[in-house]
């Protein structure tokens, strides 16, 4: 059953809008500590001019920064603008649906690539999944319609596609790294305190027993390995389950763990499974509809069955608990690999194939030659675009597995070679391998003005202070936060931009310590800088609750294990080779900053941006709600025949309705409202003919009688 995908279309396409929005604030609130002339690593550093055309540099490094220059802004004041420019165009695509049009999603996804090649991080599935959005969006603002295109199922296709090979992948690589904690099912028992910056609930679920621990692994295998297969099954509520699977997954890693807005991507992705028809006239047969069940129900099983098999599932009734181990070997997991790879792409050519058969089908379909033309050459364009995005993605997918990957045309490795730069179409696997098993490696950067009494510098969201409870910030990505955290896996020297936070301390730069401490009197030497610098690396645990059941006044414990930088002054030697070695030390000539720019970073200095974004984001919903509820009461109050008239058109056009009334209104309200109002429509219409009919009668009537009268008269 492949029922009907306009409202998943719709949600899908607010929800890229609203994680734009995120993605945009997130980054403008940083721009000046990270890439700003005396951030971390200024932008301007990374786009040297060095003589080329600009068609070349564009070619080389696609952004729009290297028009900076040219209208006569700085680099880091240019990201500032093409965020502001991103943030607005984003919010006023989720306040007004037509505005999420493909011209409005090609001007985001340029303006965010602008950004990644200056600070790419957690940014490859927002881009790829961003480029899929002008393909899926409908051309609104050109044509100034929102009706159903005949294509439309062949490009939300490619999100579904885009979804199996990031949650498939993310599952495979686990094992293929040969990680002993995932092979042994116990990366679980590790995961919640060492991964990046964990949530308050990520303490909680690191007390569970190991044996839940273990099985919680085998569910997180199945999930992403076999269930992805449902993806393209024909049969509606096999992918209805695996989005629900999908969906409880993506929700329990962002109640454990803060990743940003990549879980919530996950989570929009998702909508490709969905359908708004419920039913198709095929299956309104009752024996069709009990042999689905049976089949439906077979196929689940088996997926129970395959589980118990390959993790020995075993339970226990005396200890009321579950066993379980990997049942399977690296060499049989390979050949599992080889096995099924190609089958994949094969999958994915038939699932497409058949979109691709049935839109051209219904562009047959379309009365009128010249709707049928204008149809068909849609499909060819859409149809032609979804194929080349396919097949350049069997690429980066295949890395999986590098016997499929040598198999696959030399053409299609050149093509995605073509467009690597712009981020098309990436290679995903979360979590390859589990760190901190000896427990999690924490950088703490201390500060002191004689050398001899030192005070740690705490940040704000990567642990440090013991007692300090983690914190919930999803959607923001603190970038500074994140890059601690792998700093903290080898020494420093592979973490250049280290050297350059130390520097930047030493100088007392606000831009850079307000990375760390949003409110600047939080941050222990807001007064006067520190006279010297080092950094020392511990490891840190979670604590355990007391004998008696009872919380324990912190969160983490640590022990000391070595030095990550050594003592450093402005005028060290050690610091100014490190400096120069990795040229952070360069001469620059400042330009001022414009007054416009200036204001705008005024208004939102000193509020933390996780607080930011989600006022944003409230303040739109709210404003979303308000809006569909007018709407509603507007519709109320509607004079029947108008009503009528309305519901007429809807039935005999049979696409949602694109008045102006719905164009702000959520997809579920849209939804109750256009079957609440095709409901009382029908009955108003019958209404109306009625009482058409009684007047009628009646005048009639009326007549019959006035000539009855005047015959007698004569």
């Amino acid at each position: 059953n492949m029922g009907e995908i306009v409202l998943p279309r719709r949600m899908f396409l607010w929800c890229m809008s609203v994680i734009y929005l995120a993605a945009f604030v997130s980054l403008y609130v940083q721009i000046p500590g990270l890439y700003g002339n005396d951030g971390l690593l200024p932008a301007r550093w990374q786009l040297r001019y060095s003589g080329k055309p600009l068609g070349e540099q564009l070619l080389t490094s696609p952004t729009l920064l290297w028009f900076g220059p040219r209208l006569g802004l700085d680099t880091h004041t240019a990201m500032e603008l093409l965020c502001l420019m991103g943030a607005a165009l984003s919010l006023a695509a989720t306040l007004v649906e037509s505005l999420r049009d493909s011209v409005v999603f090609f001007c985001l996804w340029v303006l965010y690539l602008s950004m990644y090649h200056v600070s790419s991080c957690w940014d490859n599935l927002l881009l790829e999944t961003g480029f899929l959005c002008i393909l899926v969006a409908p051309l609104t603002v050109i044509r100034g319609s929102r009706q159903v295109r005949q294509h439309d199922r062949v490009t939300f296709w490619l999100i579904r596609w885009l979804l199996f090979r990031l949650m498939f992948a993310s599952g495979v690589v686990k094992l293929t790294s040969r990680c002993p904690t995932w092979w042994g099912l116990t990366a679980l028992t590790y995961h919640y305190e060492t991964q990046c910056i964990p949530t308050p609930l990520a303490w909680f679920a690191h007390q569970l027993p190991v044996w839940w621990q273990k099985l919680s692994v085998v569910a997180a295998f199945v999930i992403e390995i076999p269930v992805p297969f449902l993806f393209f099954s024909p049969l509606r509520r096999l992918r209805l389950g695996s989005f629900y699977l999908q969906v409880l997954l993506q929700v329990l890693i962002i109640l454990s763990g803060n990743y940003n807005f990549f879980n919530l991507l996950t989570l929009v992705l998702c909508l490709s499974l969905l359908d708004d028809q419920h039913v198709n006239f095929w299956l309104h047969s009752k024996l069709w509809a009990w042999l689905c069940y049976v089949l439906e129900l077979a196929v689940w099983a088996l997926m129970i069955f395959g589980t118990i098999v390959c993790f020995d599932l075993q339970l226990d009734t005396t200890k009321f608990t579950i066993s379980s181990r990997t049942a399977f070997t690296y060499h049989h997991f390979n050949q599992f690999l080889k096995t099924v790879t190609i089958p994949c792409i094969w999958i994915g050519v038939l699932s497409l194939t058949w979109e691709m058969v049935t839109a051209m089908f219904r562009c047959a379909c379309v009365s009128g030659f010249l709707k049928r033309f204008y149809g068909t050459f849609q499909w060819t364009v859409f149809a032609a675009a979804t194929a080349a995005m396919f097949t350049i993605s069997l690429v980066p997918f295949t890395y999986i597995e590098y016997d499929s990957n040598s198999r696959l045309w030399p053409g299609v490795r050149r093509a995605y070679e073509l467009v690597d730069h712009y981020q098309v179409v990436n290679s995903y696997g979360l979590f390859r391998r589990m760190t901190g098993v000896g427990g999690r490696p924490e950088v703490v950067i201390e500060g002191s003005y004689d050398g001899v009494d030192w005070t740690e510098i705490e940040f704000m969201y990567k642990p440090g202070n013991l007692s300090a409870s983690p914190p919930v910030l999803i959607p923001h990505q603190p970038r500074l936060d994140w890059q601690m955290w792998f700093a903290a896996l080898g020494p420093h020297t592979q973490a250049p931009w280290f050297t350059s936070l130390i520097y930047r301390l030493l100088q007392g730069k606000t831009d850079v310590i307000e990375l760390i401490q949003t409110d600047v009197s939080q941050y222990p030497f807001h007064q006067q800088p520190p006279a010297y610098l080092r950094a020392h690396r511990y490891r840190y645990w979670f604590t355990e609750p007391k004998a008696d059941g009872s919380f324990p006044q912190r969160w983490w414990r640590r022990v000391y294990d070595e030095e990550f930088y050594p003592t450093v002054h402005l005028g060290n030697t050690f610091l100014e080779n490190m400096l120069n070695q990795y040229g952070l030390k360069v001469n620059i000539l400042y330009l001022e900053d414009e007054q416009l720019f200036l204001w705008v970073r005024s208004q939102v200095r000193g509020v933390p941006a996780h607080i930011l974004i989600w006022t944003i984001i409230a303040c739109t919903a709210t404003f979303c709600l308000l809006q569909g509820l007018r709407n509603s009461n507007k519709q109320g109050r509607a004079p029947l025949s108008h009503k009528a008239s309305v519901t007429v058109n809807d039935h005999a056009e049979k696409v949602p309705d694109s008045s102006s009334d719905n164009i702000n209104k959520s997809d579920e309200q849209q939804a109750e409202v256009e079957e609440e109002e095709s409901e009382e429509g029908s009955d108003e219409v019958e209404e109306v003919e009625r009482e058409d009919k009684h007047s009628l009668s009646k005048e009639q009537q009326g007549r019959a009688t006035r000539g009855g009268r005047k015959q007698q008269k004569r």
